[in-house]
């Protein structure tokens, strides 16, 4: 016979259980809606590139794109604290004119500093008329924790991505989205664009944690209530 004593414990455990069993269904759920859109993406990849207008670059995300205009040779920034292959460097932000006023920053790739912080690369590039490809990303703007004075010499060198005031800058309407130039482009730099990877694993991680968390409180419970009921 169960104890009074022990109903009270009892029923906490049993909603922990339950919130624990919630918890880790809740995370199986996640995995399914990460699953269904990598496998979007995963499909947008792999699409053949296509000729992209400046009114639909907003909705090729993920896309590998077909881009026409000319790049502005003058207008170039140099985004630094970026870390390749254990190597301190920086990328090398480009505006591709679409139409009129309105570009698109293509990262033309990686070069490392070296110690030589003072030294640029030569980045000049040519801005006759072209076609490049390249795959398209949103940019993450990185959180700054001081605000930093911005040289108005081109080529600028940023530390983070604020398009606002990288339009200002350059006088264009740049369009948020990041242009990663193929890697057998010419006019580029070190390129080997991380693929993407989803968190369906650690979805499942987390849901598995939850249940072997259930699990073990229900054996103690029971344990608990077997030995409550021989007492």
């Amino acid at each position: 016979m169960i104890k009074r004593s022990f109903i009270l414990p009892g029923v906490l455990i049993s909603l922990t259980v339950w919130g624990l069993l919630s918890l880790g269904f809740w995370q199986l759920e996640r995995a399914d809606e990460k699953r269904a859109i990598e496998a979007a993406i995963v499909l947008a990849q792999s699409s053949p590139a296509q000729l992209v207008s400046a009114d639909e670059v907003l909705d090729k995300e993920h896309y590998r794109v077909l881009l026409k205009g000319h790049y502005d040779n003058d207008k170039q920034f140099i985004y630094d604290n970026q870390i390749v292959k254990g190597n301190a460097g920086y990328y090398v932000l480009t505006p591709f004119i679409l139409d009129e006023k309105t570009a698109i920053l293509v990262n033309r790739g990686f070069v490392p500093w070296y110690g030589k912080r003072s030294e640029l690369v030569d980045i000049k590039i040519d801005n006759q008329p072209t076609i490049i490809e390249a795959g398209l990303i949103k940019p993450k703007q990185r959180i700054e924790l001081k605000q930093q004075e911005v040289s108005t010499i081109f080529p600028i060198l940023i530390q983070s991505l604020d398009l606002d005031q990288l339009s200002q800058l350059s006088n264009y309407q740049i369009i948020p989205m990041l242009a990663q130039l193929d890697i057998e482009a010419k006019d580029g730099f070190f390129r080997k664009w991380q693929p993407f990877y989803g968190s369906v694993d650690k979805h499942l991680g987390y849901a598995l944690q939850w249940f072997l968390m259930a699990l073990v409180l229900s054996i103690i419970a029971i344990r608990l209530l077997v030995k409550n009921s021989r007492n």
